[in-house]
C-alpha cells in the first residue's frame, strides 16, 4: 500500500485528503491517506473563521479578485472540467458531503446552521468514512525529495521521527510554512500577514475608540518606492489602476487622467464598507482588505460621504447651511454636522478642516469642512495584529506548480495548496474557496501521480 501523507490538517488539507481518499476508492487505488497536523486535532482553523460562522464560499468567485490571478484562473478552470455535471465545483464537493448553506450579501455562502462546526463535521466524517487517518500533534520539519525514481519522501518531524510516502501535499502556511524545510528547487516568498487591522501612527483620539462608520476609504502612498523595495507586482499595480480611475472618475477627470490626491501621493486601492476605529488605529472589512496592499508610510483617506461626488460637496454644504439658517436662525460648524456623523467623528473633522465647534459657519467655510468630509487623513504604519490576520501573504511561488493540479514541476510527487502558495484574496469566502478547490485538485492529482508512477 502507498501511503499519500498531508501536512496540514486545515481547510485545504482536510478537502485534499478527501478528495484524495474518493478518489483513490473510485480508481481502485491501494492507497493510504495520512493527514500529519501538529495540533491536537484536524480543523481548529476551520472554526474560528467568519466569527465562528464560516464563510466557506462565494457565490461569484472571481478570479481576478486572487493574487497571481492566472494562476488561480487556471486551477479553477481545471476543476470545473473535472466536474461532468457543470457548475461550482466546489459546491458541488460540499453537496455531496451532505452540507447545506444560504446565500448572504454580496454572494457570502455560510453553512445554513450558522456555525463552522457544520463544515468541518461533514469533512470529518468524509474523511473517516473514507478511511482517511489523522496523526495529530505531529509537527513536520522537513521533507526529503527521493533519491531516485520511485523512492520515497522522507518526511522527518520535530520528535525525530520518520515517515515515507510516496506522495506528499503541502498544506501548510504562514509560519507553519516558514519553519518547514522543503526541496532547495522551491523558492519560498517568506509570508507576511494581511487581512487584517491597520496601525495608526498616531493613534487616533481616544473619544473616536469603538466608532464605527460605513464610508468610502482610499488608500495612498508613493506606489514608484513601493516598487523600488520590491513591495508591489502586478496584481498591486492592477489594483491601483482601477481605483485611480475610480478616484479620476469621482473628481470629474472625464479624459482619465489622474487627479490630485490631497497631501499628495498616489491612490492605491480603494474600498467602500464599514470602518471601526480602535486604540491602535482602523479596523473593518473594508480596511482588512486594504491591508493587502498598504504599507508603512501609507496614508488611509477617509470618505463619510462617499456617494457625493467632489464637484458636489461645496454646494450641497452651501445648501445645507442656508436650509439651517432658514430653520433655525443661526448654524455654528458643529451644526453643520449634526444628524449627519457621531460626535466623536464631528470633532475629528472639525479639527481637520480647521474649525472651532461653537464658530459661526460662514460661507468661506465650505471648501475646508467640504475636503476634511472627503478626505480625513490616517498615516499608517503597518499591520496591527499580524496574530489576529485572517491569511499570511507570499509561500511557494506559483511559477514553480502545474495549475492544473498543484504539482511541484520539479519534484514529482510533491503538491502545495491553500496558503502554502502565494495566493490571496479579499474577505467574502475567497481564500477557504481557493483552500478548498486547490485541496480537491491536489487531492486527486496526488493519487494519480502514485498510481502512474508520479506522472499526473
Amino acid at each position: 500500500m502507498e501511503k499519500l501523507a498531508i501536512i496540514g490538517g486545515g481547510a485545504a488539507g482536510l478537502a485534499a485528503a478527501v478528495a484524495a481518499a474518493r478518489e483513490a476508492r473510485n480508481r481502485g487505488a491501494d492507497a493510504e491517506v495520512v493527514v500529519f497536523e501538529r495540533d491536537d486535532r484536524v480543523g481548529r482553523s476551520i472554526l474560528a473563521t467568519g466569527n465562528g460562522r464560516c464563510n466557506f464560499s462565494n457565490a461569484q468567485v472571481d478570479a481576478g479578485l486572487y493574487r497571481n490571478a492566472a494562476f488561480v484562473g487556471d486551477a479553477l478552470l481545471a476543476l470545473t472540467r473535472q466536474q461532468r455535471r457543470g457548475g461550482d465545483s466546489v459546491c458541488a464537493f460540499f453537496k455531496e458531503l451532505g452540507l447545506v448553506w444560504r446565500e448572504e450579501s454580496e454572494g457570502r455562502l455560510y453553512p445554513f446552521a450558522n456555525k463552522a462546526s457544520s463544515v468541518l463535521d461533514v469533512l470529518r466524517t468524509a474523511a473517516t468514512a473514507s478511511g482517511v487517518r489523522e496523526a495529530c500533534g505531529r509537527r513536520a520539519i522537513r521533507v526529503d525529495a527521493p533519491g531516485y525514481a520511485g523512492g520515497r519522501f522522507h518526511i522527518r518531524f520535530e520528535d525525530g521521527a520518520v515517515e515515507h510516502a510516496a506522495a506528499v501535499i503541502v498544506a501548510v502556511g504562514g509560519r507553519a510554512l516558514a519553519s518547514l524545510e522543503l526541496p532547495d528547487s522551491l523558492p519560498v516568498t517568506k509570508p507576511s500577514p494581511v487581512l487584517g487591522a491597520l496601525r495608526t501612527k498616531p493613534a487616533p483620539p481616544r473619544d473616536l475608540d469603538g466608532v464605527r462608520v460605513r464610508c468610502g476609504l482610499w488608500l495612498v502612498g508613493d506606489r514608484a518606492a513601493d516598487m523600488r523595495a520590491g513591495a508591489s507586482d502586478a496584481d498591486a499595480a492592477g489594483e491601483a489602476r482601477r481605483a485611480e480611475r475610480l478616484w479620476s472618475r469621482e473628481h470629474g477627470m472625464r479624459d482619465g487622467s489622474p487627479a490630485a490626491v490631497p497631501g499628495g501621493g498616489r491612490v492605491k486601492a480603494h474600498e467602500r464598507g464599514e470602518l471601526q476605529v480602535r486604540p491602535y488605529g482602523v479596523s473593518g472589512v473594508a480596511v482588512f482588505n486594504l491591508s493587502r496592499f498598504a504599507h508603512p508610510g501609507d496614508r488611509l483617506l477617509v470618505d463619510f460621504v462617499p456617494d457625493l461626488p467632489w464637484q458636489q460637496v461645496d454646494q450641497v454644504l452651501f445648501s445645507r447651511r442656508k436650509a439651517l439658517l432658514g430653520a433655525i436662525g443661526t448654524v455654528d460648524c458643529e451644526g453643520m454636522l449634526r444628524g449627519l456623523l457621531l460626535p466623536p467623528l464631528v470633532r475629528a473633522v472639525l479639527c481637520r478642516a480647521g474649525l472651532k465647534p461653537e464658530k459661526p459657519f460662514e460661507k468661506a467655510d465650505v471648501p475646508a469642512l467640504g475636503a476634511a468630509l472627503k478626505a480625513l487623513p490616517f498615516a499608517l504604519d503597518g499591520v496591527a495584529e499580524p496574530a489576529r490576520c485572517q491569511v499570511a501573504r507570499g509561500g511557494l511561488g506559483v511559477d514553480s506548480f502545474d495549475s492544473r493540479t498543484m504539482g511541484a514541476r520539479d519534484v514529482p510527487g510533491l503538491f502545495a495548496i491553500g496558503e502554502a502558495l502565494d495566493v490571496d484574496a479579499p474577505c467574502g469566502g475567497y481564500n477557504l474557496h481557493w483552500a478548498w478547490a486547490s485541496g480537491i485538485l491536489a487531492g486527486r492529482a496526488a493519487v494519480r501521480s502514485v498510481e502512474g508512477g508520479r506522472c499526473a
